[in-house]
C-alpha cells in the first residue's frame, strides 16, 4: 500500500484554476506588449537629419534638441486651402486622444511643423498657424537654403507654384506626417487620411 496520500478533487480543482488564471494572464500581457522598434514601418530608413531653423518665437532650433522625446514632423505651408489644416488638426486632435488615454504621451510626444513657404512664413505667420491647432505645436521656418536642406533629409518635395491673379500662389508638396523615435530614428508615418482616431492608436503603438 502506498503510504503517500492521495491529493483528493477538492485540492486540485483549486490549483487547476490557479494555473489556467495564471496563463491566461501571461497571454495577455503577451497580445499587450509593445512592438520593438526595429520592426516598426519605417526602421533602418534613411530619413531625417540634423538642421537648423527657427521657431515661432524666433529662437534657433536644431534637430538635436528634439532628442530624448517622439517626434511628429510635418511639412506644409499656412496659406495651404485644405490639405495642411486638416492633416495639422489631425494630428493635433490624434495626439489628445493618445494622451487622454496616457497621460505621459503629452510629455513623450512633441509635434512639430516645418514651412515649405519661407518666403511669406515668417516666425510669427507660422506661430499664429501651429496655435490654432495646439500651443504644444514647434512651428520652424528659415531661409530658402535651410528649408531645402531640411526637407532633403527628411524626403520632402515641394515646389512653388504659379503666381495667381491675385498675387498669390500655391506649394505643391508631400503630405506625409512622420513619427520619430527618440534617437531620432524614423518610426512609423501617422495616418491622418484615415482619421484622428487612428493617429491615436498608430502613436500608442509605438511610443513607450
Amino acid at each position: 500500500m502506498n503510504s503517500q496520500a492521495k491529493p483528493s478533487a477538492r485540492s486540485i480543482k483549486p490549483a487547476i484554476v490557479a494555473a489556467f488564471a495564471a496563463a491566461a494572464f501571461s497571454l495577455a500581457g503577451c497580445t499587450d506588449a509593445p512592438e520593438p522598434l526595429s520592426e516598426a514601418p519605417l526602421a533602418g530608413a534613411d530619413i531625417g537629419g540634423d538642421f537648423t531653423l527657427t521657431n515661432q518665437s524666433g529662437e534657433r532650433v536644431s534637430w538635436a534638441d528634439f532628442r530624448g522625446t517622439h517626434t511628429i514632423v510635418y511639412f506644409g505651408f499656412t496659406y495651404c486651402p485644405d490639405i495642411c489644416p486638416t492633416d495639422m488638426q489631425r494630428m493635433a486632435q490624434g495626439r489628445r486622444i493618445a494622451a487622454e488615454r496616457d497621460p505621459e504621451i503629452e510629455y513623450k510626444v512633441k509635434p512639430v511643423f516645418i514651412t515649405v513657404d519661407p518666403e511669406r512664413d515668417t516666425p510669427e505667420v507660422v506661430g499664429e498657424f501651429v496655435s490654432a491647432f495646439d500651443d504644444d505645436i514647434v512651428g520652424l521656418t528659415g531661409t530658402e537654403e535651410e528649408i531645402a536642406a531640411a526637407a532633403s533629409a527628411f524626403r520632402v518635395y515641394y515646389s512653388r507654384g504659379e503666381d495667381t491673379p491675385g498675387g498669390g500662389y500655391l506649394v505643391d508638396h508631400s503630405a506625409i506626417v512622420y513619427l520619430f523615435g527618440p534617437d531620432g530614428e524614423p518610426v512609423a508615418t501617422l495616418p491622418t487620411d484615415r482619421g484622428a482616431e487612428a493617429v491615436a492608436d498608430e502613436i500608442e503603438r509605438w511610443v513607450r
